[in-house]
């Protein structure tokens, strides 16, 4: 055996590390991306709604006192009275509206935006925004749930087979934290920039990959049940819905006395097979759980509480569920966790790209010696190799989709 043969056997592994970290950010580099981006702007979709829609604003300065929950119910009963009523949800911020949710048979949903300060109706919105679209794009491409977030959650698995083998090719990484990008090239500075996000982003993508893959899981059968809501409605029948409200305004004192402190999210309206009010909303009494699992029941007659929901009580494997989506989006913490969480994410998706560039920009320099920006992008659209047009046929699925699935 020659003296340099571990050397070469060394060089020779990181070449084979280096070969699968670049497949597995090539290859998929066009669909990353799209995941990426479409997943940092849901984290401010209703926010982007909010601001498409002038019937959702509100002078802040108008809306203290609130109006009662119960004069909301009887305002948007009152709009159309023809219409379900499905939920009532709560303003994102001091400038915006109560947005309920009704449907009219025959129709899709639709959404009533109901001033928060004196409960009148502001306007109306198709059930097809921003929101919408982003959601059932970043979830599941517009298709099949379960087939879509299996196709989704492939990103996570690639950006795990990236992370671990980043730590195999980038030697003495922790090094890299406090070096600035700073290269004598373009293609150099581009390696720098890209380096400089995973490093900084590594708790972020360690995240991504849990929620992802656990996304995974529950669509292929290991979701947690949700916990029931109770066995027996009341005894007596749905009153009309623009009589509701007193009922509700009860509950919700009876409610706030029982639990001081606790914030409406949103509100279930009742139905013939169980006239009860499932309010949803935050005590804290437990972190990174969604507001369906912090719940109280109210009858819609009697306002009498028949029940709720303690997330201290939640099983593990619920925690885990309901952990999901606060962690997936940042919802956990208000605007604080939201724009941290759209940055990083902004930082991945710009990772995602870079890392097609540095490639694209070697083998343009190394075919013409001036890579100009045709040749790059004509190299870069190369790179991702025969699985490109898979890439660009789901970038494209939810557009064709959205006119007749939304």
């Amino acid at each position: 055996m020659t003296a340099d043969g571990p050397g070469r056997r060394r060089k020779a592994g990181t070449r084979l590390w280096w070969r699968v970290h670049q497949w597995a950010g090539l290859q998929a580099s066009l669909f990353l991306t799209f995941v990426f981006l479409t997943g940092t702007l849901a984290v401010f979709s209703h926010e982007i709604d909010w601001a498409l829609r002038p019937a959702m604003w509100v002078n802040p300065s108008e809306v203290s006192p609130p109006a009662s929950w119960g004069d909301v119910a009887a305002a948007v009963a009152a709009h159309d009275p023809q219409a379900e009523v499905i939920s009532l949800n709560a303003p994102l911020h001091p400038a915006a509206a109560i947005d309920a949710l009704i449907r009219s048979e025959g129709e899709a949903p639709r959404h009533v935006y109901v001033h928060p300060g004196t409960a009148e109706i502001l306007g109306e919105g198709d059930w097809a925004g921003v929101q919408r679209f982003l959601r059932n794009t970043h979830r599941h491409l517009m298709i099949d749930v379960k087939y879509g977030v299996s196709i989704v959650s492939v990103s996570a698995l690639l950006l795990l087979v990236s992370l671990v083998t980043s730590f195999a090719v980038y030697k003495q990484w922790w090094h890299g934290f406090f070096r600035w990008p700073r290269g004598r090239t373009l293609r150099a500075l581009i390696g720098d920039v890209h380096r400089f996000i995973g490093l900084w982003s590594i708790w972020f993508i360690a995240v991504f990959i849990l929620t992802g893959l656990w996304y995974l899981v529950e669509v292929w059968g290991g979701n947690a049940p949700i916990p029931p809501r109770p066995e027996r409605a009341a005894a007596s029948a749905l009153p009309a819905p623009t009589t509701q409200g007193a009922a509700l305004d009860r509950g919700l004192a009876l409610a706030r006395d029982a639990l001081p402190g606790f914030r409406v999210a949103s509100i279930i309206a009742p139905d013939p097979d169980f006239p009860v009010f499932a309010v949803q909303g935050h005590t804290g009494r437990a972190i990174l759980v969604r507001p369906r699992v912090d719940a109280v029941w109210i009858d819609a007659a009697t306002g009498d509480l028949i029940g709720g929901i303690d997330p201290r009580t939640l099983t593990l494997h619920q925690r885990i569920s309901e952990a999901a989506d606060p962690l997936h989006f940042g919802t956990f913490g208000g605007y604080w966790t939201k724009t941290i969480w759209f940055l990083f994410g902004a930082a991945l998706t710009a990772m995602a790209a870079t890392g097609v560039v540095i490639h694209a920009l070697r083998i343009a320099r190394s075919e013409t010696g001036k890579p100009g920006k045709a040749r790059v992008l004509g190299a870069a659209w190369r790179a991702m190799g025969r699985t490109r047009w898979i890439a660009l046929a789901l970038c494209l699925l939810p557009l064709l989709l959205a006119p007749f699935v939304l």
